[in-house]
């Protein structure tokens, strides 16, 4: 007998990519990386000392030569789009959404059911967290709309993660650890907290924006390891810099924007740095647009230790000593998942500007505004 053949998905609609803005922005000077010659001879050696600055300094840079093709990264932003566009009754189903009592991050986060700094105004952002294709997030959610495109979205996050693992190489030689020390804690195959994420900004009107300092996501740090954010041209993400000015991230054609998160700021002692940033409205041009985005979350494995690394270089900083490599350890999902509850696991984000969250020994104070 013939095999059965599987159905082909319904077709979606063909996500529309929005022109950058004509607006004069304050843009961040943002060091681009080509990682096309990353497997060439000494091409790894030569990408670590250009990004050694930015991530040391900022946290932030872009990367081409990713890999991926313009039409698959579209490809996964027609399936975002197409996934918003369901009824709330459809796509916000509790057994679909995400459950921050626990601190799990997997599945749907409905907008309009968080008050922002204190007034009426509620938050204005929905996103879906799609966790690894393993066997045991089986049972985690993933919606039947979304399940329908399973094999193009499994390639798109194991795709994902093997440019992280390039990355996190080049972190490793920056650090003066065997090149493979970021990379084997952050497997595929391991259980841990990554996600693929689609996320959607609906604009609000300017009267409301105007109750809020303009604010669409407050001011903060991410939890994991690194963020990937596939780059596109409504503007609005801004980082602090330095000197502590707040600058324009601009968009990078065919590139990603990536930002080191704070698991690898606590591995490297500081060295790699955890930018603050944030997303303001954006500029009147683009102020109408459904901002859509393309995430590739990255955490550390579930089991895996983010108390500082044995860097030679860390060493002859002064930032670690001898006795920090044998402090208890703090394993990945127990830290994440507490700062997943921490962040999100109330109704009104007012009250925690300035509030230190801690596990074990290490410590972050929340910059809420």
């Amino acid at each position: 007998m013939p095999s059965a053949v599987s159905p082909e998905p319904p077709a979606v609609p063909k996500w529309e990519r929005p022109g950058k803005t004509n607006e004069k922005l304050d843009w961040a000077d943002i060091k681009v990386i080509d990682l096309s010659t990353f497997d060439e001879p000494g091409g790894k050696q030569r990408l670590a000392e250009e990004l050694r600055d930015a991530v040391h300094h900022t946290g932030f840079f872009s990367v081409t030569g990713t890999g991926f093709t313009q039409e698959e990264v579209d490809r996964q932003y027609d399936l975002g789009q197409a996934y918003f566009d369901l009824p709330l009754e459809v796509k916000g189903d509790s057994k679909y959404r995400c459950d921050f009592t626990q601190g799990n991050y997997f599945g749907y986060r409905a907008a309009n059911e968080k008050k922002i700094m204190g007034t009426d105004v509620l938050d204005n952002v929905e996103s879906v967290n799609i966790p690894k294709f393993i066997l045991q997030n089986e049972n985690e959610p993933f919606h039947p709309f979304l399940r329908q495109y399973r094999s193009e979205i499994e390639d798109f996050s194991r795709r994902s993660l093997e440019l992280a693992s390039k990355i996190f190489t080049l972190f490793s030689i920056i650090l003066e650890l065997p090149e493979d020390y970021f990379s084997k804690r952050h497997l595929y195959q391991d259980q841990s907290e990554d996600h693929l994420r689609y996320m959607i900004y609906r604009p609000r009107s300017a009267e409301a924006d105007d109750k809020v300092q303009n604010t669409w996501s407050r001011a903060h740090t991410d939890f994991g390891s690194l963020t990937l954010l596939w780059s596109q041209n409504v503007a609005g993400l801004q980082l602090k810099n330095p000197a502590g000015e707040w600058k324009h991230v601009p968009p990078v054609d065919n590139g990603i924007i990536c930002n080191v998160g704070d698991t690898l700021d606590f591995w490297s002692a500081g060295y790699l740095k955890s930018t603050i940033h944030r997303v303001q409205r954006p500029p009147q041009d683009q102020a109408h647009i459904h901002r859509l985005g393309l995430f590739y979350f990255v955490r550390p494995g579930n089991e895996v230790d983010i108390k500082p690394a044995p860097s030679p270089l860390l060493k002859r900083l002064g930032r670690i000593g001898e006795n920090q490599e044998n402090a208890a350890p703090v394993r990945g999902l127990e830290y994440v998942r507490e700062r997943v509850k921490n962040y999100h696991n109330h109704n009104d984000y007012a009250d925690m500007k300035g509030k230190k969250f801690k596990v074990g020994n290490l410590e972050i104070e929340d910059e809420a505004s």
